[in-house]
């Protein structure tokens, strides 16, 4: 078993490259792929880039050039619910586009208009989120090409799919993976509340990125040993 694990930015995944064994590191197409052992099982783990372009060609390529049977993809986003806070996670059973013509789309395959988590790897990272006293909710997670940061926006994406989370790679992932009928799993961190404090959040650091790829660096090596 492969796995191919995915983040869009280096800081969500430089922590579990460190954590490989026996690695070797491939460049193509602009991404290096850090092949190696986590817990004892094969993975291959990049830094795709931000967007749906980079999500989908990095996750096409894991699988196609290296073998990826299973996809996890961990990161940050903008939460969209009152029912979890900052620094919570977002298991995405149901992950979908908010600025895509779904009924075009959904014309060629996976035919679909929006993408299911796999169950397996579902229960995996709620176990895992558990056993790492982190707070996670298993929803919704909305995918577009773009930062969302004005009350303005938030509302009008709440008003057409009513995510728990708004983020910019998960559903390009999920495309992707369905198509080639690859199981895949979307995990987000709370990093902020998609609204005009989002910058702010960020940047003063009410919300650490690098704490919390500790932990999720936890949760993603405890998934890959219990799979």
């Amino acid at each position: 078993m492969i796995f191919g694990i995915m983040g869009a930015m280096p800081d969500e995944v430089d922590q579990l490259c460190a954590k490989l064994e026996n690695v070797t590191v491939e460049p193509y197409g602009g991404v290096d792929y850090h092949k190696g052992t986590l817990a004892g099982k094969q993975v291959v783990v990049c830094c795709a880039g931000m967007g749906k372009a980079n999500a989908a060609a990095t996750t096409q390529v894991l699988i196609t050039k290296f073998g990826a049977e299973k996809i996890i993809f961990s990161g940050i986003a903008g939460n969209m619910t009152s029912k979890i806070g900052i620094g919570d996670v977002v298991i995405g059973k149901t992950v979908l586009y908010h600025d895509a013509q779904l009924d075009m789309i959904c014309q060629n395959p996976p035919f679909l208009k929006e993408y299911t988590g796999d169950p397996e790897l579902i229960a995996a990272a709620e176990k895992a989120c558990a056993e790492a006293g982190v707070k996670a909710l298993v929803g919704k997670i909305a995918t577009g090409d773009l930062f969302v940061g004005d009350s303005e926006t938030k509302a009008a994406i709440e008003a057409k799919c009513a995510p728990d989370c708004v983020e910019m790679e998960g559903a390009a992932v999920s495309q992707i993976a369905a198509k080639n009928g690859v199981p895949c799993v979307i995990l987000r961190a709370m990093s902020d509340n998609a609204d005009e404090d989002g910058h702010e959040v960020l940047v003063v650091k009410k919300f650490s990125i690098a704490e919390y790829v500790a932990t999720a660096t936890k949760i993603v090596a405890a998934m890959v040993e219990a799979l």
